[in-house]
């Protein structure tokens, strides 16, 4: 391989092992052929180049899905990774646009996240990729400590309220001393959440039954995933969620025993951590008994979408003792042997939709809605959060569904549905990039005019929030689809979301 110079230094190829040791290690990263099988499917014809985000902001190749897959088959034709290699894939943010697309129909996906496994979880025997450094193991241990439990999330939002009534982010987000020695710490308090508007503090647990009864003629029995950042740091969107589904004609069921649903977790490369997660969220909502799952974050119905393949390995895709709660509790909610697994993740994936699809779906096969929607004047700007209109192929749904409110205005940002940065924990692991993803983002937003941007992310929320607050003037308010909806549902007026 040719090494090739960009904007962060010349990329080092990578090193050639012994025939025998090449082998064996390529056997271990792909014992079926599946990668392999998917990265040859690339014909290097870089359709995908002006769809990525990092190739936009840096222009190198290694940065871009075509350049990404090179290094991917290398590892898989015996190369030793080098750190450089490594961060390259840390440097993906996992948005799929590559895959929207590619034309040829690879499977990015399925391959990054499997190239993410070799460094977080290398298979036996000698590491395709050399060991992260000791403060990014301790970085990412934290994280994967925090935010998949809500207890603990919980637990650390209160500080973080604390800090920002202190002022100490806005001191923290001007200091370079700050950014250069905790980068990761200073973006989390500029991503922290303020209060919604006419909400509750972030943190607050929200009074949400274990079934909210549907009103007037029922429609069908839905489960409704609460999430982990979602239920922490939009808990008005949840029960949102809840109202406007129980409006259509849905009784809403919302098991208690419900955990993390493992989305963070394997778009960072920890399958077997993802595994335990999945095992757990299946058990649960099997035992709730509904048509359907409905998610209100497009990370986690991706993910959820997925656990027939992740769960597709003979032992269940995870080690024992993966995925507990933080309650001591065991998060494969089973004895661990992964016996049936895979076809109760199939079925299980078979049940999930997002709240847009999940309505659309209602709507066309009932006659409409069952809700009436009230005049709500105001100018939207809509957001297509990656994991919603990449990687589930559902775009058109949340906007018809805002076009039907009426009085309200639907702005589409000229951005071409470019990530905004978010990406997962891509912006605690990769700030710089995720924030200059988001000024971007901010710019195109604040370029419709919109007095609201409407997104189905709780990731997304966070991280326009904060570009918007970062660029100055007076910002557009963020919302969920959920609370649009209920809005014109329940006859609110338009500042109840804008604030203003």
């Amino acid at each position: 391989m040719t090494a090739v110079t960009g904007g962060d230094g010349p990329t080092q190829p990578p090193e050639r092992r012994g025939t025998g040791g090449g082998e064996a290690v390529a056997r271990a990263l792909d014992p079926s052929g599946e990668l392999r099988s998917a990265a040859s499917d690339c014909v290097h014809c870089g359709f995908c180049l002006p769809a990525c985000p990092t190739y936009q902001l840096w222009g190198e190749e290694m940065d871009s899905p075509r350049g990404r897959i090179h290094l991917i088959t290398q590892a898989l034709d015996g190369s030793q990774l080098t750190a450089e290699a490594s961060a390259h894939f840390d440097r993906c943010l996992g948005c799929m646009a590559c895959v929207t697309a590619c034309p040829s129909g690879v499977r990015y996906d399925r391959l990054i996240e499997a190239a993410r496994t070799w460094t977080e979880e290398p298979p036996p025997g000698p590491s395709p990729a050399p060991a992260r450094s000791l403060r990014d193991r301790a970085v990412r241990a934290a994280i994967f400590a925090t935010f998949p439990y809500p207890r603990r999330l919980r637990a650390l939002a209160a500080p973080l309220r604390g800090v920002q009534w202190a002022r100490l982010d806005r001191l923290a987000g001007r200091s370079r001393a700050a950014q250069r020695l905790a980068p990761e710490l200073s973006t989390a308090l500029r991503l922290a959440p303020g209060n919604p508007p006419g909400g509750r503090s972030p943190g607050r647990r929200a009074a949400l039954p274990g079934r909210v009864p549907a009103r007037g003629q029922r429609r069908a029995v839905v489960g409704m995933l609460t999430g982990c950042v979602q239920q922490v740091f939009f808990p008005e969107v949840n029960t949102a969620t809840a109202r406007v589904l129980a409006a259509e004609g849905c009784d809403v069921i919302i098991p208690a025993g419900q955990g993390c649903c493992g989305a963070l977790s394997l778009h960072s490369g920890r399958a077997s951590e993802a595994a335990g997660f999945a095992r757990r969220t299946i058990t649960v909502f099997e035992q709730a008994g509904v048509d359907a799952i409905v998610v209100n974050s497009a990370g986690c119905g991706s993910a959820m979408k997925e656990y027939g393949a992740l769960l597709a390995a003979p032992d269940g895709a995870g080690r024992d003792g993966a995925g507990q709660d933080g309650t001591g509790q065991d998060g494969t909610g089973q004895d661990g042997t992964g016996a049936g697994w895979a076809a109760r993740a199939a079925a299980l994936s078979g049940k999930v939709r997002d709240l847009s699809e999940f309505l659309a779906e209602l709507y066309g096969g009932s006659g409409g809605p069952q809700a009436e929607r009230h005049e709500l004047p105001v100018r939207v700007a809509y957001h297509d959060a990656c994991h919603l209109a990449h990687a589930q192929r559902i775009r058109q749904q949340p906007r018809d569904l805002l076009r039907a409110i009426p009085g309200l205005e639907l702005a589409e940002v000229g951005d071409g549905a470019t990530c905004c940065g978010s990406a997962g924990v891509y912006n605690l692991l990769q700030p710089q990039a995720a924030r200059e993803l988001g000024e971007r983002k901010a710019a195109a937003v604040r370029a419709t005019g919109a007095a609201l941007v409407v997104s189905a992310n709780p990731g997304c929320s966070l991280q326009i929030a904060a570009s918007l607050a970062g660029t100055g003037g007076t910002a557009p308010a963020v919302a969920h689809t959920a609370q649009v909806l209920d809005a014109s549902i329940r006859g609110l007026p338009a500042t109840a979301l804008t604030g203003s």
